[in-house]
């Protein structure tokens, strides 16, 4: 560490052991404040409340996200056409990732209905972008 209008007044550490010292501190605090939120999530989802932001999804986009992934449109191309509903992001489009997520969940709780993003031929990857 080096100080524009000269040293640390009052001590010299040439050795930066002190500098050392408050970082390994604040590397243990940090540990610590992650350790009590992850315990204040796991607290509130067992008290029913949810973590995260508002889902912008629901079945009218679903609907219309499998419609288009049957014409082998692109998760960006399906995430163009959709647009939001209601929340602060109404009126916006949802990213590529979230049409995949609502794409999978589907897919994983209806395995009959749809092409399946998790079961298509081997080799086949999903168009990102």
């Amino acid at each position: 560490m080096e100080f524009l209008t000269g040293e640390l007044q009052g001590s010299h550490d040439p050795s930066g052991v002190v500098f050392t010292v408050l970082a390994a501190l604040s590397g243990m605090e940090r540990e610590c404040i992650r350790d009590r939120t992850l315990e204040g999530h796991e607290s509130a989802r067992s008290r029913g409340k949810t973590i995260g932001g508002a889902t912008v999804t629901d079945d009218a986009m679903l609907s219309m996200a499998l419609h288009l992934r049957q014409q082998n449109l692109s998760l960006r191309d399906i995430a163009a056409r959709l647009v939001i509903t209601k929340g602060k992001k109404k009126g916006r489009h949802p990213a590529p990732a979230t049409v995949l997520r609502m794409l999978r969940e589907h897919d994983e709780t209806h395995p009959d209905v749809g092409l399946g993003l998790t079961r298509r031929s081997p080799g086949v990857r999903e168009k990102i972008g």
